[in-house]
């Protein structure tokens, strides 16, 4: 993903992204005590607005943080900051803490604190058609136990993210108790006989907004879409693998632990969700 663009939201006003300033005692920056949410805008349009939102407004209370906005007041901004950043293929990347206190105390802050809340975009390139697809690894899973939280508090990620990168993979693929949980920035869908497979929703993972609709998607085609347990060996063993995420779309896997997964190329099964999946999308001229 490109380097940020120029407008940010900040508690209440657009401004230079480069004149934003937060607060040392803010409890993003002490305690990771904030969430977030990345809205995907394709052709100047929010894509799955309404999920992700729904899902931002999930993770405020889940953590007991006072929701600063009105789903209106969201859209305002999201719609705001797309503009204001010349539209095109963007990533909306919205964060709300519970706010800086006077002093650093693990305990919450009176309510009269506010909720610090920031926007900023970022493009959000296609992928060329020759460079579909990625290599993966597996990793343990060593998150807390509050996954379904879209919290900031990301430090397990990262080092997953980090050994992904160090062994030239585009991704890790989380396991806990033998069994697959998601990828440190993605979910994961396997096939099987033709039917699309996700782990079931629980604390363990993020609720996937984007998987949603590529099993929306790939039922509207006639294909079977089923949540259950999977198996580090049945991982291993599926037909194909596929990642989905917001600013990446679903992306086959073709390497998993440096084996061939199928032959190596992208799935027939990718390929018509794939082209399902592109048509739910806004379309129009980027600008």
């Amino acid at each position: 993903m490109a380097a940020p663009l120029h407008t940010a939201w900040f508690n209440g006003s657009f401004m230079p992204l480069a004149e934003v300033r937060i607060s040392p005692l803010d409890r993003a920056f002490l305690f990771g005590d904030a969430v977030y949410e990345v809205i995907p805008v394709h052709a100047g349009q929010a894509f799955l607005l309404d999920p992700h939102l729904d899902r931002l407004e999930r993770s405020l209370r889940e953590l007991g943080i006072r929701n600063p906005c009105r789903r209106a007041e969201w859209i305002d901004i999201i719609n705001g900051l797309i503009e204001q950043n010349g539209g095109g293929n963007l990533a909306v990347y919205l964060q709300v803490s519970r706010g800086a206190d006077i002093k650093r105390d693990h305990a919450f802050p009176p309510e009269s604190v506010r909720p610090t809340v920031f926007g900023m975009v970022s493009t959000m390139a296609e992928p060329h058609p020759d460079q579909l697809g990625l290599r993966a690894i597996t990793c343990a899973d060593q998150r807390w136990s509050r996954c379904d939280i879209k919290s900031t508090a990301l430090l397990a990620n990262l080092l997953a993210r980090q050994a992904a990168r160090e062994a030239g993979a585009g991704e890790a693929i989380l396991l806990r108790d033998g069994y697959l949980t998601e990828g440190s920035a993605s979910s994961v869908i396997i096939v099987e006989g033709g039917a699309l497979i996700r782990r079931p929703a629980g604390p363990e993972l993020l609720p996937g907004t984007t998987t949603d609709a590529v099993f929306a998607a790939a039922a509207g085609v006639g294909l079977a879409c089923r949540d259950e347990m999977i198996s580090e060996q049945r991982l291993r063993q599926a037909d194909e693998i596929w990642i989905a995420a917001a600013t990446r779309g679903i992306t086959p896997v073709l390497e998993l632990d440096g084996k061939m997964i199928g032959d190596g190329r992208p799935g027939p099964v990718w390929r018509q969700v794939a082209a399902a999946f592109e048509a739910l999308k806004p379309h129009g001229t980027a600008h």
